[in-house]
């Protein structure tokens, strides 16, 4: 049986004082690369932030929320098995951050480096080893503030792969990107999922589902409306319900994308 990366069964959960969520259950397994589909609005967010351990479900005995396994992680801890790469993260991150430094602050969970904070030789030798990989070693020394969209998304991303982790939550992958840097960001993705990296991808946009993605579970109004193949799920009439809108979906060498409805 395959470890469940999330884990959640019949949980309610509030955002401020909007409820979000009720009863709704979702298992991921490991190697099972997965997409959350769906409009603004549909709970995608929240699910992000439940899933980061930045908000909580209700309790309830009849109710859990686990990720591999454990209802109760350390922060630090979890992201050694799951990296998380936000638009949050992305807007929230201290502007005058050096690459060098957005990368070590994988090690404690943090924005930015501090001085209390300790690195072993081990550490620094892979933070330079993964901006090699993403090919963001020319730019260790330049401020968060001063990098492009694109460069800035390659850090937060080896800021997450520093831990080596078991799977990957991408929050909108390419959001702001120009095409270009979308398709290359995107090439990145399909190679961690290639190495054996599970991924799962929270979005609103067609686009950035790449062919490696099996599963597709469509949201909508905090409930989970689809859940299946790719085949199955990304279809015109589902979609149509879930966006509100008459659409029709155009599939070329495994990508998808939306179209209005003639």
């Amino acid at each position: 049986m395959k470890e469940k990366i999330i884990d959640i069964h019949n949980i309610t959960a509030y955002s401020g004082s909007t409820k979000v969520f009720s009863d709704l259950s979702l298992k991921i397994e490991t190697g099972c690369n997965t997409v959350i589909l769906g409009p603004n609005g549909s709970g995608k967010s929240t699910l992000l932030k439940l899933l980061s351990c930045e908000l909580h479900p209700v309790y309830n005995p009849d109710s859990h929320l686990r990720i591999f396994g454990r209802d109760r992680w350390n922060v630090m801890e979890l992201r050694r098995r799951l990296g998380i790469v936000s638009d949050d993260l992305q807007r929230d991150y201290l502007p005058g951050a050096h690459g060098i430094n957005v990368m070590l602050s994988g090690f404690y969970a943090s924005i930015d480096t501090w001085q209390y904070q300790e690195f072993s030789n081990e550490e620094r030798e892979k933070a330079e080893s993964v901006m090699a990989e993403l090919g963001i070693a020319a730019l260790k020394e330049r401020p968060f503030c001063a990098m492009s969209t694109g460069q800035q998304r390659r850090f937060l991303l080896g800021r997450a792969l520093v831990h080596d982790p078991d799977a990957l939550l991408f929050d909108e992958p390419t959001a702001g990107l120009d095409i270009a840097a979308s398709l290359h960001y995107l090439e990145t993705v399909r190679k961690l999922m290639g190495s054996d990296k599970t991924v799962v991808l929270v979005t609103h946009h067609l686009h950035e589902i790449p062919p490696e993605i099996e599963r597709v579970v469509l949201m909508k109004g905090g409930r989970i409306v689809g859940d299946g193949k790719k085949s199955d799920m990304l279809t015109s009439e589902a979609l149509s319900g879930v966006f509100d809108y008459p659409l029709q979906v155009v599939a070329v060498n495994g990508y998808f994308q939306l179209l209005p409805a003639s």
